[in-house]
């Protein structure tokens, strides 16, 4: 968890990471060295959405199809466009949980995930976070990224969101119902039932969306009771390594 928090802190240092800027560029290189230090291997696959570049980080360790996914956005938002100060508005989100909490625990998960599973694609999708923003739309890069693997998953897992110092996790209308008990069941076994609360609450369009709409099984874990999303208030501090 401390491993993972110091990372939300180096991601929010790059600054900004919105696409086609220098903090975006960073993310990206610092992503790739440390996966390939934790063993993984590493294919940006780059294609284009309303004109702008999506380069997607997909992690691997060997080269047969996955069975699970596990994915997170590493761009944050232009413009901190819910900020309670209109002055704010034109501002760039840090993205300490938007963003960079996803990030931490694909990450971590690199490190200490068993060499022998089944085959688990990390994917760090690009462009997620700037819908309602002229020219752009939201979940642009895990739109990409399902259109061109044409070979499905059992599943596909999202985390999105997931720093929150005060965690509450709920299940999310549009995940697929089956898998949310699943995971659900575990996270209560381990006693996070606290943290995981057995109730749907939001409904989400999120990276699992393109999943869900081409057929494959997909969950979003994410905590979207938080006051700072989409604010200059998304920083490091809001973040807790232990959730």
């Amino acid at each position: 968890g401390q491993r993972a928090y110091e990372d939300v802190k180096a991601q929010v240092a790059m600054g900004p990471r919105i696409p086609e800027t220098e903090g975006h560029a960073q993310i990206q290189e610092w992503i790739e060295q440390e996966l390939v230090e934790a063993g993984w291997q590493i294919e940006v696959q780059k294609s284009e959405a309303l004109g702008h570049p999506i380069e997607n980080i997909v992690a691997r360790r060997t080269d047969e199809p996955p069975q699970i996914i596990l994915g997170a956005h590493y761009d944050s938002r232009m413009y901190a466009d819910n900020d309670p100060d209109p002055a704010q508005h034109t501002s760039p989100v840090p993205g300490a949980n938007d963003g960079a909490s996803g990030v931490a625990v694909l990450l971590e998960l690199a490190r200490s995930l068993p060499e022998q599973t089944v085959p688990v694609w990390l994917v760090f999708f690009d462009a997620e976070d700037n819908g309602r923003i002229e020219g752009w739309d939201w979940i642009l890069g895990s739109r990409e990224f399902v259109a061109n693997n044409p070979v499905p998953p059992r599943a596909a897992i999202i985390i999105d969101m997931i720093g929150d110092a005060d965690l509450n996790i709920y299940k999310e209308r549009n995940s697929n119902p089956e898998l949310t008990d699943e995971i659900w069941v575990v996270a209560r076994e381990l006693g996070y039932e606290s943290k995981f609360i057995p109730e749907y609450k939001h409904s989400m369009l999120d990276d699992h969306t393109p999943f869900v709409q081409a057929g494959i099984p997909a969950v979003d874990i994410i905590d979207f009771d938080y006051p700072y999303w989409h604010t200059v208030q998304d920083t490091p501090d809001k973040v807790s390594a232990e959730s």
